[in-house]
């Protein structure tokens, strides 16, 4: 009986680029490596060290929070925007305010307003700071983090001198504000934010020309304008691409048309850019902060709240509103039926569009490049998953 075919042939010798005659494998980074930035798990295909695919799989951190807004009443949303992006909470408060008040026709008196964008600015430093701290960790730069942690540090006590909390803030609510600034506090805040500017030269100095961080980043992570803009890309990532694209200045809110600051923007879209954007980014929110104070020390009286309804109860409609938070544009679209409750309120969060172009950006890239490209993103899980 004759042996069948193939059998007892020689096997072909393996390709010089194979492992056991595979010429790739599939790996899992995440969810609890601690460079994913929270609970997220990327699927990777991977030739060698060379990534030949990157999925992101989230949900590890859902709460379904936008069918929970929809068992609150209009007020008891607030706190819950506060768990979105918790590193930026009064931004998260201040979208969702805004787009009741778009639905209300309220008006929010000047005081209130000058506080708001006090309190936005101070919160993108904060945000700023802590990811440039986990980013310089990510890429084996200690240093930073405990320099911007030294910053950031105070501007928690400031938050907490303010509204009675640290990161998950409730400092905002719907027409304005619930409380008035404490004595000598915009005197503390610009204590801090005056020597700022020279805690920011201090960043670049152990960073912008160091060569092991420039050859970490440069070239790294590409995604052009063309492409953020296809994909929804906004904040950072957009700016480094070359396009000015802010919503302060793209669809102004309260009294950013009346303050003085640049929009920062990159040439080569790069994660060294995207660096370069977001140091830019720290000066001109001190710039800003800097104005806020100036105006309310001139204007201390005034009211912080406008005539809200004791009961809110929006017409029925939609609206939309967003804020340039720290991490791109966060908008809040709002579907009310005339109740007293959100018929349907979904989060435009930036975190989430920023994180579909995290395939594109590692494709072709090392395995250690992937560490560089998620922190880069800056992305908060719990307003991925929400």
């Amino acid at each position: 009986m004759s042996a069948p075919a193939g059998i007892g042939e020689p096997e072909p010798p393996p390709d010089d680029h194979t492992l056991l005659g595979l010429r790739e494998m599939e790996l899992n980074f995440g969810p609890q490596h601690p460079s994913t930035h929270g609970v997220l798990r990327i699927i990777l295909k991977v030739d060698g060290e060379r990534i030949v695919s990157a999925r992101p799989e989230i949900g590890y951190l859902h709460r379904g929070t936008e069918k929970l807004f929809e068992t609150e009443t209009y007020p008891m949303v607030i706190p819950h925007t506060d768990r979105l992006d918790y590193v930026a909470a009064a931004t998260n408060n201040h979208a969702y305010c805004l787009t009741v008040e778009k639905m209300l026709g309220l008006e929010v008196p000047k005081k209130a307003q000058y506080i708001r964008v006090l309190l936005d600015e101070m919160q993108r430093i904060s945000s700023h700071l802590l990811w440039l701290a986990t980013a310089g960790i990510d890429l084996g730069a200690m240093t930073p983090f405990f320099y911007t942690f030294r910053e950031r540090e105070v501007i928690l006590d400031l938050f907490e001198e303010y509204c009675g909390a640290r990161l998950t803030l409730h400092c905002m609510r719907i027409g304005g504000l619930l409380e008035d600034l404490t004595p000598g506090w915009i005197q503390k805040v610009r204590d801090f934010t005056v020597p700022f500017e020279a805690r920011i030269d201090e960043y670049e100095d152990l960073l912008t020309e160091n060569r092991i961080w420039k050859l970490r980043t440069i070239g790294v992570g590409v995604l052009n304008a063309a492409r953020c803009v296809e994909m929804g890309v906004t904040g950072p990532p957009l700016r480094a691409a070359g396009l000015a694209w802010d919503v302060r200045r793209a669809i102004p809110y309260e009294v950013y048309p009346e303050l003085d600051f640049e929009i920062p923007v990159g040439k080569n879209a790069d994660t060294y850019d995207r660096y370069l954007v977001r140091m830019a980014e720290l000066r001109q929110s001190r710039r800003i902060v800097l104005q806020c104070c100036d105006w309310l020390e001139k204007n201390p009286e005034g009211p912080i709240r406008g005539k809200t309804p004791r009961v809110i109860k929006p017409p029925v409609g939609e609206a939309y509103a967003a804020v340039e938070a720290p991490k791109g544009e966060l908008g809040f679209y709002l579907v009310s039926n005339g109740t007293n409750k959100p018929y349907r309120l979904h989060v435009r969060p930036p975190s989430f569009i920023n994180l579909q172009a995290l395939p594109e950006m590692a494709k072709g890239h090392l395995v250690s490049d992937l560490v560089a490209v998620i922190g880069t993103i800056d992305i908060v899980l719990g307003e991925v998953d929400r």
